[in-house]
This record gives C-alpha cells, structure tokens and sequence, in this order.
C-alpha cells in the first residue's frame, strides 16, 4: 500500500495545542469525552443545522444546501476526502462532525444528520431509536480497515502479542491489576504500561473489545480513551512505555513515530504465527480478529434530496481510489458494485441484522446473499 498522499487531518483542536497543551487534552479525553466540532469539506469550522426528521436539511445562509454528517473518526478520513473532491463538482456544503460511531447514531437516528459514519454495523438499541424516530437507512460498506495495535518506536520488547495476552491487559479485571509490561509476558520490563484506545461511543472500541475480549462494550476503564484517533497517535507516540489501538489509516500516517504489534490469534487456520495488518491481512482474513469493514448509513428520506443522492453516488464511485488515498483498504470490485445496487435500489436495513459487530464474516458475501 503507498503511503497517503492526502493527509489526514481531525476536527479535534489537538494539532493547534501544540506539546505544551495535550496533557490538557489527554486529562479530558481520559473521561471518554467524544469531540462534538465539526469540518466543512474545506477544513473549517461549521454547525450542523437540521430539518424534518430524517431529512436533515439545512441551508448555509445564501441558498447553498447543507448535507450533515457524523459518527466514526475511522471514516472521518474517506468522507472528507470525498466531500473535498464533490465540492468541486457541487456548491452543496458537506459539514463532516467526529463524535463517534455510537454518537453519530444519535445523531443520525435523532434526524439530526443525513448520513453517518460507522466502524461497526448499527445495533440492537440504535435500530431502536431510528425506528422511534420513523429513521429508515440505507447501509453501505465503503472500506476495510485493519484495528492496528502499536507501541512507541522506542519499545524494543513488544513485536507481537497474542489475542489471549491482549485480552488479559484489556478485561476489566485488569483495572488496578495488570498495570506492568512484566505482567503481560514474563520478560518485557518491569515498568508501567500506559494505555490507550478508542472512546466508549466509539465503533472500534466496540469492534476491539468484541474481538479480543469476547464481550462487546466491556473492557477497563483506566486507559485513556478518545473518540479522536490523533490523540491517540500522539499519545502513544510520545510514551516509551505507551500501548494503543486505533484505525489502520492513523498507523500509516503516523508510521515514522508509531510501530506495528503483529497479533497471533494461536489459530493456524487462519494464518500461522503473528501476522500485522497490510492490504493483503487484512482482505484474505488471515489479520484476525481485527479485519473488519467500515460503513456509512444514509437517511432513506434525506436521499429524496438531489445534493444528498449525487454525494452519494459520488461516494461510491470514488470510494475505491479515495480509500486507498487516506491509507485505509478498498473492498473488492464485486463489493462495491453489489453496494452500489443496494444503493440504487434503495434497500433499507443492515446486510448484519441490526445485531452490531460480526467478527470474521465476509461483508461481500453478506451482500451477495441479500
């Protein structure tokens, strides 16, 4: 995969603190506060104004349209890279908010929003609240992602870990308990791990605790936690003895500062030995548990909109070349175009049953058997 060359960037204020203000900022994000600002597609700051539920219309004050969207830091990168290339094309305005997947969904089944960002399948509750709120959505697998797990360039100890050794630092029973790198494996030094990871609204943390803990929603607590994935990246980037996990694309433009954990999930069936997250892991599968596909949902209502409907055909069409832009993995052909057909027939629902995070299963042949 060639390194992006559209960088990244976050509607976090993180990058205009500097050094000297992000302990402020981690001391907030340890709280599991999500970050509310949100990105036009020129990068400025914007509110997202709504409309009628489910439409989330709005207008910018001089006739231009406002197409509203929210949810996942994960796929904050590709939808901003797609609204930055659809400006081009369209004088609608795209206002890009970052509160995560699960704050997203409040969002976006509140009517609040017009599409959303996912780093996980809707679940059981947010389909709930959208059918409260008479929300119908169109769901639409746009990437993969590989969850990546990476230390500071300076640990020389921690190359690779298994599930099971993850699972023990991350449970909740290791709140207070697994607090040294010499707990985790006998030999790594005998000095403090500092964690850190997705927020709780957060798809990935989601994802993270259902794959490698077993339960989703279920983990720790005293790690610091932010729906923003470039405090993370800071964070560990700045700690010697600093592990953390977040989003594939956030590894790959970090690389210079951050190194892999390959992970062994102990079953050969699905690759031998620890294997680290590369376009090639991540799409044979062999990158398990943490190969997952990423998402994002559209308001059935807000597609009656022409600007709402041309963005999202623009979406999909641009998704391939724009996901592998932002560092993240494009799905297959077949997949998009089976997405692209439940986009132009409008089909309502989850491909995943409303039921939230699968672990292994083929997005493709979801949408095949649909």
């Amino acid at each position: 995969m060639k390194h992006p060359t559209r960088p990244l960037r976050s509607s976090s204020p993180i990058a205009a603190l500097g050094v000297a203000a992000f302990a402020g900022a981690l001391a907030g994000c340890a709280k599991g506060e999500g970050n509310s600002a949100s990105a036009d597609a020129k990068g400025s700051a914007a509110t997202t104004a709504t409309g009628a539920p489910g439409s989330a219309t709005s207008s910018a004050g001089s006739g231009t349209t406002v197409i509203a969207i929210d949810g996942s830091s994960t796929v904050f990168p590709i939808t901003e890279a797609v609204a930055e290339e659809f400006h081009v094309k369209s004088p609608a305005r795209v206002t890009i908010g970052v509160s995560g997947t699960g704050g997203g969904f409040k969002k976006f089944c509140g009517g609040e929003t017009a599409i959303t960002g996912a780093s996980r399948p809707i679940k059981p509750s947010e389909v709930s609240q959208c059918k409260e709120k008479a929300i119908d959505y169109v769901e639409l697998p746009v990437a993969y992602d590989g969850i990546s797990v990476v230390v500071n360039p300076a640990n020389t100890w921690a190359s690779q870990m298994t599930v099971r050794e993850l699972a023990a630092l991350f449970r909740p029973e290791a709140q207070n308990n697994v607090t040294r790198w010499s707990q985790v494996r006998s030999g790594w030094p005998d000095q403090e791990i500092h964690l850190f990871g997705a927020g709780v609204d957060s798809g990935t943390y989601d994802y993270f605790t259902a794959a490698i803990v077993g339960t989703e929603h279920a983990s720790r607590g005293d790690f610091t936690s932010s729906e923003d994935d470039n405090v993370l990246v800071q964070g560990v980037a700045m700690d010697k003895l600093a592990l953390g996990f977040f989003g594939y694309a956030y590894y790959i433009e970090n690389r210079s500062k951050l190194r892999l954990v390959a992970i062994d999930d102990e079953n050969d069936d699905n690759g031998k030995g620890p294997i680290a997250p590369s376009a090639a892991t991540v799409i044979d599968g062999t990158y398990s548990p943490l190969a997952r596909p990423i998402f994002i949902y559209v308001s059935r209502a807000a597609l009656d909109r022409p600007e709402v409907d041309a963005f999202v055909t623009f979406y999909l069409e641009q998704a391939a070349k724009l996901v592998d832009e932002v560092g993240y993995i494009p799905l297959p052909e077949r997949a998009y175009a089976l997405a692209q057909r439940r986009f132009s027939n409008r089909v309502v629902g989850s491909i995943f049953g409303g039921s939230g995070s699968k672990i292994g299963v083929s997005v493709e042949a979801l949408l095949a058997a649909e």
